[in-house]
């Protein structure tokens, strides 16, 4: 009778404590989550690792121009990793080619077939939203004749080409009008700055736009008055010569609509390899203390990316694609944008932080912003809407460009384009956030 006493006992036990891991250490009672391999980031592909650290941030010359908008402070960055290059136009064209497709097929097509198949319990979320199988499209293009063969979808296409008297020599020609990508975004600062007010849905933080994204090839002429730019309007971003030259005629909007396209792009990718959600980290511009911070490659104190104070080296070459002396645009070996790897690269291994194109930031312009931000992780950053006035419009762009004299190369230069402009001397880079330690003081 003792003995099945003494069985119960353990068997009422067993149902009160028995819900915890199995294993020797299961009895103790401690929290143990489950064990998982250790997280190490990897350098995304066409990036560099920035390691973090603190650099005074601002100008290191006189201000020439008196502006008085570069204050001296010390700041902290932390490790983030960074483009080598300023996007090119054949990147960019992945991106107007993936929302060209995409249009086609969901508007136009009407195939079936050009969808992925689900199999099993995945079936009942595709009856809602379909997923365009990206692997049938790069084997059978949609627009490319087959071999002596007419484009069968020639015919469903009509409604994307210029009709009637926007055609030219009656070519089929894509309307790019109709290229426009829609997004939504979770604006966090927004979610931070209303954070305890009762009022406020989490559909208020949401961004929800639609942004047209082929680039405004007409800023070639439109930005220079009486210049004979008309070739660089016809090929810049079409022609293969200029495939790896930087991406231009971009607006802010559209270079963050980019971002937020990589980071859907690459996450597609990790779904296929089966990678955890928790793993991934989007793209996006650099705010204005990256920027600075890896244009100056480490070095202190210095004017520009390569070290300073000179904008030639020792053999007198100049250092990066500026407008030198009075004007001789060809001396620094290009007339306009040269190849995005020109140049020696700075000692973070990028090419082209000053010269070549200005570029984007996510940073809202500001006089004052040096004097106010915060000395860890500075930005100043608004997210502005098509209501509000013009001043809290205004980017930061930093690194100066190909028409620039040298003072704009300078890596604490800073000035402004409004976000809705698209210039021939603008293009961007992306960024994506390092999580965990610093690889530096990794042991």
């Amino acid at each position: 009778m003792k003995q099945i006493y003494f069985l119960l006992v353990l068997l009422v036990c067993a149902g009160m404590y028995g819900c915890g891991p199995k294993g020797a250490d299961a009895s103790r009672g401690e929290i143990r989550p489950p064990a998982q391999r250790s997280f190490r980031a990897e350098i995304p592909y066409g990036m560099v690792y920035i390691p973090g650290g603190s650099f005074l941030m601002g100008q290191t010359d006189q201000d020439v121009t008196f502006a008085q908008i570069t204050q001296n402070k010390q700041v902290t960055i932390a490790p983030f990793f960074m483009d080598q290059t300023e996007i090119t136009n054949a990147q960019y064209k992945m991106f107007v080619t993936w929302v060209r497709d995409s249009i086609a097929i969901t508007n136009y097509l009407n195939d079936d077939s050009y969808y992925i198949k689900p199999k099993g319990a995945a079936a009942n979320a595709q009856a809602t939203h379909k997923y365009i199988d990206w692997n049938k499209v790069s084997r059978n293009p949609i627009w490319r004749n087959a071999k002596g063969k007419v484009n069968p979808n020639l015919g469903k296409l009509q409604g994307m080409f210029y009709q009637g008297d926007d055609r030219v020599f009656d070519r089929d020609e894509v309307d790019v009008r109709l290229l426009k990508y829609n997004y939504s975004t979770l604006i966090l600062r927004d979610a931070a700055n209303y954070r305890n007010d009762k009022t406020k849905k989490r559909s208020d933080f949401i961004l929800r736009d639609t942004v047209p994204v082929y680039p405004d090839t007409l800023c070639w002429l439109g930005d220079f008055s009486y210049a004979a730019n008309e070739p660089m309007v016809q090929g810049y971003f079409s022609h293969p010569a200029y495939r790896n030259y930087p991406v231009v005629g971009v607006t802010w909007r559209q270079a963050r609509a980019f971002n937020i396209w990589r980071s859907r792009y690459n996450d597609a990718y990790k779904d296929k390899i089966g990678q955890s959600k928790s793993h991934r980290q989007p793209y996006s511009l650099p705010n204005e203390g990256e920027f600075e911070y890896a244009a100056r490659g480490g070095r202190i104190g210095t004017d520009y990316p390569w070290g300073g104070p000179y904008i030639k080296n020792a053999k007198g070459c100049l250092m990066a694609n500026f407008k030198p002396g009075r004007g001789n645009y060809t001396d620094d070996g290009g007339t306009y944008t040269v190849n995005v790897r020109s140049y020696f690269p700075n000692d973070y291994g990028l090419y082209n932080m000053a010269g070549n194109v200005a570029e984007w930031t996510s940073s809202t312009f500001d006089e004052s912003a040096p004097s106010f931000v915060h000395d860890l992780a500075p930005t100043y950053s608004v997210e502005a809407k098509a209501t509000d006035p013009e001043v809290l419009k205004r980017k930061v762009v930093k690194g100066g460009s190909w028409k620039d004299i040298g003072y704009f190369l300078q890596n604490s230069s800073r000035t402004f384009e409004y976000q809705d402009s698209a210039k021939s001397y603008i293009g961007f880079r992306c960024v994506s956030s390092f999580l965990g330690r610093d690889i530096k003081d990794r042991r």
